[in-house]
C-alpha cells in the first residue's frame, strides 16, 4: 500500500515538473534565477570595476585589493567545484555571494579612511567568495540545459549577469552626473551597490540542486549524490594533468588579463568620471549582444556541433583581430595617464572612436568568455564534472588577473600591455580548435559523460519495471 502511494506522488510530480518551460524546477528558470544572482553580485562588482580605480581617484588600492582578490580566487576557483560537489549550491552561493557585499562595504569605508588594509582583506576574502559562485555558476550554465542548446542558455545567462552591469555602470553615472571634475564617486553610490549585492545573497537560496531539475524532455540534470572530501581532493588533483584542461589554460589565462588594461588604461584614462560610468553602460550592454550573437552561431549555425565549434572560434578569432588592431591604433597616441583637464567627456566631439573601441571590448569580451564555456559545456553533461571544469577554469583565469593587476601597479607602459593581451588571445584560438576536433563529438556524447541521465518515470509502469531491474 505504501509502494503504491508512493508511485502515485512520484508520478504527480512528474506530471507537474515537465508540463511548463517556464516551471520552477526547469533548467530555463534555474540558469536565469543563476543569471540573477550573479546580476546582483559580479555584476555589480564588474560595474564597480570598470570605472576603473574602483571609482577612486588612486587606484593603487583597489590594484593590490585586486592582486589579492584574484590570487584567493586562483586556489578557491579550483577547489570551488570540489566544494560545491560536497555542499551543494545553496551554501556554495551565499558564502559566495556575502563577500561581494563586504568588498564594496571596504571601498565606502576607503572613502572616509584611506588606508589599504581594510580594502585588501576584503578582496582576499572576496577572492573565495567568488571562487566558490563561479564554480557553482558554471556547473549549473553547462550542465542544466539539453546538450543541443548550451550555447542558447549560456547566452541567457550572460545577457542577465551583464544587465547587471549596465544598471551597475548607471549608478555611478546618475550619481556623479553633475561632478564632471569630480575623481572618486561619492558615499551613495557605494551603498546602492551594497544593497544589490545583499539581494543577490537572498536570491541564491531559490536555486535547486541538479537532481531536482528536470528538462522538458523528462530527464533529470544529474542523480549524482553529493561527493566526499577525499574524492573530490583526489578529482581536482587530476585536473592538472588533464590534457583537456592544459589546451584550455591559454584561453582562460586570457580572458580577464585583459580587464585591467581595458578598464585602467582606456577607460580611467582617457574619460572622465561620469563618461567612465556611460561607457560601462554599453560595456556590458555589449556583452549581452555578444553573447546572443555567439550564442546562436554556436547552437543553430550548422546541424555538426563540432562545426558550430569550429565556425565560432573562427568568428571570435576574426572579430578579436580587429578590435585589437583598433586598440593599438587607439593607444599609440598616448603612453601614461592624461591630465584631468583632457580627459573626455561624452559630450566631447572626440568622445565617439575611442568610446566605440571600449563598447567593442565589450562585445569581444562576452563572445570569447561564452565561447570558452560552450567548449567546456560540450566536454561532458554531468554537473559533477562540469563543476570541477569550471572551476580549473575560473581558477586559472583568476591566476591572470592577479598577475595583470600587480603589472598595471608597476606600470608597465600600456602598450605592452595591449600587445601581450593581444597575443595571449590569438594563442589560444588553434589551441580550443584542436580541442574540439579530439575531444567534442556530432552525437551529443562526450568521452567524459556519466551515464546518470535516466528519464524521470512517467508512468506506474516505467517505475515498476525499474524497480524489477534494479
Amino acid at each position: 500500500m505504501g509502494a503504491e502511494v508512493e508511485v502515485k506522488d512520484e508520478e504527480s510530480i512528474t506530471k507537474l515538473s515537465t508540463k511548463s518551460r517556464f516551471r520552477y524546477n526547469s533548467p530555463l528558470v534555474q540558469v536565469s534565477l543563476i543569471g540573477l544572482v550573479c546580476f546582483c553580485c559580479p555584476g555589480m562588482f564588474n560595474a564597480l570595476s570598470g570605472m576603473g580605480g574602483g571609482g577612486q581617484v588612486d587606484p593603487t588600492a583597489t590594484n593590490n585589493a585586486n592582486t589579492a582578490l584574484y590570487t584567493t580566487f586562483a586556489v578557491f576557483g579550483i577547489l570551488g567545484g570540489g566544494i560545491y560537489n560536497i555542499l551543494g549550491p545553496h551554501l556554495t552561493l551565499a558564502a559566495g555571494c556575502s563577500t561581494y557585499v563586504l568588498y564594496a562595504g571596504s571601498l565606502l569605508y576607503y572613502n572616509q579612511q584611506p588606508h589599504q588594509g581594510f580594502v585588501i582583506v576584503a578582496g582576499a576574502l572576496l577572492g573565495i567568495g567568488a571562487g566558490l559562485l563561479w564554480a557553482c555558476e558554471g556547473a549549473i550554465m553547462t550542465s542544466y540545459p539539453p546538450p543541443n542548446r548550451k550555447g542558447t542558455y549560456i547566452s541567457l545567462f550572460w545577457s542577465i549577469f551583464n544587465m547587471g552591469g549596465v544598471i551597475g555602470g548607471l549608478v555611478p553615472f546618475i550619481l556623479n552626473y553633475h561632478r564632471n571634475e569630480a575623481a572618486s564617486v561619492n558615499d551613495a553610490t557605494y551603498i546602492g551597490f551594497m544593497c544589490f549585492m545583499s539581494a543577490g545573497t537572498l536570491l541564491s537560496f531559490a536555486i535547486l540542486p541538479p537532481n531536482r531539475v528536470v528538462r522538458d524532455d523528462g530527464t533529470r540534470c544529474t542523480d549524482v549524490k553529493y561527493s566526499s572530501v577525499s574524492k573530490e581532493a583526489t578529482e581536482v588533483l587530476q585536473l592538472f594533468t588533464n590534457w583537456k584542461m592544459l589546451l584550455i589554460v591559454p584561453a582562460a589565462w586570457a580572458s580577464n588579463f585583459f580587464y585591467t588594461y581595458q578598464f585602467n588604461n582606456v577607460n580611467a584614462v582617457l574619460f572622465n568620471l561620469r563618461t567612465r560610468g556611460l561607457n560601462n553602460v554599453f560595456y556590458w550592454g555589449a556583452q549581452m549582444l555578444g553573447s546572443i550573437g555567439i550564442g546562436y552561431i554556436l547552437d543553430f549555425s550548422f546541424q555538426s556541433r563540432r562545426m558550430r565549434g569550429f565556425v565560432g572560434i573562427s568568428v571570435v578569432a576574426l572579430l578579436g583581430t580587429a578590435i585589437w588592431g583598433g586598440g593599438l591604433a587607439n593607444q599609440l597616441p598616448y603612453s601614461h595617464d592624461l591630465p584631468q583637464s583632457k580627459k573626455l567627456d561624452f559630450k566631447d566631439s572626440s568622445f565617439a572612436g575611442p568610446f566605440v573601441l571600449y563598447f567593442s571590448y565589450g562585445l569581444l569580451d562576452a563572445m570569447f568568455q561564452s565561447m570558452v564555456y560552450w567548449v567546456i559545456g560540450a566536454l561532458a553533461d554531468d554537473s559533477q564534472t562540469l563543476s570541477r571544469y569550471s572551476g580549473f577554469y575560473k581558477g586559472v583565469q583568476s591566476a591572470g588577473a592577479a598577475v595583470a593587476w600587480q603589472v598595471d601597479t608597476h606600470k608597465v607602459p600600456f602598450l605592452s600591455q595591449l600587445i601581450v593581451n593581444w597575443s595571449l588571445t590569438t594563442i589560444s584560438y588553434p589551441l580550443l580548435v584542436l580541442l574540439v576536433m579530439l575531444a567534442v563529438k556530432d552525437d551529443n556524447k562526450t568521452e567524459d559523460e556519466i551515464v546518470n541521465e535516466a528519464p524521470v518515470p512517467s508512468s506506474n509502469k516505467d517505475i515498476n519495471s525499474t524497480a524489477i531491474s534494479t
